[in-house]
């Protein structure tokens, strides 16, 4: 699971972004300002004989700052991704 929906910085950060893009998800912004220092990303690939599945995760961040359920509380009622 990506560490950036529990960051201050989830609804500003431009690595946060491309990720959603790379989900094809909703931006929580159209313009990040925020750039993080150092973020680590692991990328799955998962494939079967009918498709491909690329999971991407920040999972480490020198610029993280924990605010618990930061994402949640910026899409109430939503599934947090995972």
């Amino acid at each position: 699971m990506c560490i950036c929906i529990h960051c201050q910085y989830v609804d500003s950060c431009v690595t946060y972004h491309a990720i959603e893009g790379q989900h094809q998800q909703p931006h929580l912004t159209d313009h990040p300002i925020f750039e993080p220092q150092n973020p680590t990303i692991n990328v799955n690939i998962r494939s079967s004989t009918e498709e491909i599945q690329i999971e991407w995760d920040v999972v480490g961040c020198d610029s993280f700052a924990q605010e618990q359920g930061k994402w949640a509380k910026l899409r109430p009622g939503e599934l947090i991704p995972t």
